[in-house]
């Protein structure tokens, strides 16, 4: 796990340090696309502060968070997929599959997308 005071990869990107194919972007949010996509379409929507999760965000800044729900779904406009429908997934903690420890919610759609769990 990733140390709580280093920087992680997503600070990188919104500090424009490490590429990354940007779709949208707000004030207080930035979507990139995905480099290992699990579907047709998977952009990564981050807050632009840090917050290591889910949890961790809503409970410090609950408009922060409404901020990234707000973004994913003119995301999923911007792509073409908020008609056919989508999905919004946060991962929180090493068991969820949570990588990167600064929240983000993947916004997944694009084709017709299988259940998710075991």
């Amino acid at each position: 796990m990733a140390d709580a005071d280093s920087e992680t990869l997503f600070e990188k990107i919104i500090a424009r340090e490490v590429p990354a194919d940007i779709v949208h972007e707000t004030e207080r949010t930035l979507a990139f696309r995905d480099i290992n996509p699990e579907a047709n379409t998977h952009v990564l929507v981050v807050p632009k502060t840090r917050y290591r999760n889910l949890a961790e965000l809503a409970a410090a800044d609950p408009g922060l968070l409404a901020d990234v729900a707000t973004t994913a779904a003119a995301v999923a406009t911007s792509e073409g997929i908020s008609e056919s429908g989508y999905r919004v997934v946060f991962n929180t903690g090493s068991d969820a599959g949570q990588t990167v420890f600064h929240v983000h919610a993947h916004v997944l759609g694009g084709e017709q997308l299988g259940h998710f769990g075991r």
